[in-house]
């Protein structure tokens, strides 16, 4: 963040690096303090901390997808396109970013589903999901939907992995996604002019 952030930026900078790392139960006056921010000013742009966990989650989510998906202008195949998605996973965790999606963390810390923040989450986890679906469909997946949903389930699974076990997923995530595409009708395409 850089020194002409305003006080709302630096909050929800802190706020998502803080809340991500060390959980939600984190208080306002040490997130105030992370920030260079007072109490005062913080109720003058928020209405309260749930607020700020909606907004920082809001605010980073975009970020997050971009280093997760694959661009619009990334011509691999639907199949490649997915599994790019868990080997940019697989990738984080080797980096040492071992606590998992911020956005189930939250939904479970947070445990009320109509929290803000679990509101937050949910969007960003259907649109994880929307992301599949519509590589399943332009790969002509037998059923879409239903695996779009598995293949949000390995990456959630391989996600919480990763936190219990304090360490990088070795590849699981990509292997099973792999052999889900595979069961779903989704297979590896061979290169013209190669055998298979």
């Amino acid at each position: 963040m850089t020194t002409s952030a305003t006080p709302r930026e630096r909050l929800l900078d802190a706020a998502g690096k803080l809340f991500y790392r060390d959980g939600m139960s984190i208080g306002v006056d040490a997130l105030c303090k992370a920030a260079g921010v007072s109490k005062k000013s913080m109720y003058q742009l928020f209405r309260s901390k749930d607020e700020v966990i909606a907004e920082s989650l809001a605010s980073r989510g975009p970020a997050y997808q971009a280093a997760l998906l694959p661009g619009p202008d990334d011509e691999r195949s639907p199949r490649e396109r997915i599994l790019t998605v868990f080997e940019r996973q697989d990738q984080m965790t080797a980096e040492g970013n071992v606590f998992g999606c911020p956005f189930v963390s939250a939904a479970v810390e947070l445990k009320d589903p109509e929290h803000p923040g679990s509101v937050v989450a949910r969007h960003f986890k259907q649109d994880l999901t929307e992301f599949f679906r519509a590589e399943l469909v332009a790969a002509e997946a037998e059923d879409p939907e239903t695996l779009a949903v598995q293949l949000t389930i390995v990456f959630d699974g391989a996600s919480a992995r990763a936190v219990v076990r304090s360490q990088a997923l070795g590849g699981i995530g990509v292997i099973t996604a792999a052999a889900l595409l595979d069961a779903g009708g989704v297979k590896q395409t061979v290169p013209a002019g190669q055998t298979g």
